[in-house]
């Protein structure tokens, strides 16, 4: 069986990135004017890619952001419920370090085992990892041999985490992921996942990245 060639595409930018602010909630905002710009990077950024299968998360930001490439290669774009971010329940919109840091600890703890940890007034672990686990075999089921799935910053190295052979939760959570980022993985559910890329800045170059506090997309301390 050909392996799955994965790309795990972090969202446009948001505002609540600019101030810092854990958003989480669905649909949630729309994209900055910045962000716009990012998805359009996008679509020329992954030109050389053989992209069969396009996904998005429920979060509106996500579909904004894969909406160019979706008009560029003609392909409709599947929403994955399970690709949306790590929900921070009782810290939602709060941009205080602690607040931050308890988020981060607590998401990049679930990548390190600490599974019935829960997200104060969210899931756990296992909670993430089974709706996240559920959107991943929905795109393998799709046939695609190259699928782009535009997901959230937290939950992408939360997963990959978790996940992949190759990347632990140390590695992931010192590892940020901007705006329009991506980690590229091959190979499938069944075999097991190897990460090939990881791009700590936007796929469009220097010119599009985003500047910020952005606690879903920085390094975390667990």
């Amino acid at each position: 069986m050909i392996p799955l060639r994965l790309i795990l595409v972090r969202h446009g930018q948001i505002a609540a990135n600019v101030r810092g602010e854990l958003e989480t909630t669905t649909p949630g905002p729309e994209l900055t004017p910045l962000g716009a710009q990012q998805a359009t990077a996008l679509a020329a950024a992954l030109a050389e890619e053989s992209v069969a299968a396009l996904f998005a998360s429920t979060m509106i930001r996500t579909q904004r952001t894969v909406a160019p490439l979706s008009q560029v290669r003609g392909l409709p774009v599947t929403v994955l419920a399970g690709l949306r971010e790590v929900d921070a329940g009782d810290l939602t919109l709060r941009s205080d370090r602690p607040s931050v840091e308890r988020y981060q600890g607590t998401a990049f703890g679930w990548a390190d085992g600490q599974l019935d940890t829960a997200m104060p007034g969210a899931a756990g672990g296992r909670e993430f990892f089974a709706r996240y686990d559920e959107a991943v075999a929905a795109i393998e089921a799709s046939g695609a041999d190259c699928a782009v799935a535009v997901s959230h910053g937290t939950a992408i190295r939360v997963w990959v985490a978790g996940r992949s052979a190759n990347v632990d939760a140390g590695f992931a959570a010192a590892r940020p992921l901007s705006n329009t980022g991506a980690v590229v993985l091959e190979g499938s559910t069944a075999e097991g996942w190897l990460v090939r890329a990881w791009e700590g800045e936007a796929l469009g170059g220097p010119a599009v990245q985003s500047v910020g506090a952005d606690p879903t997309g920085a390094p975390a301390s667990y």
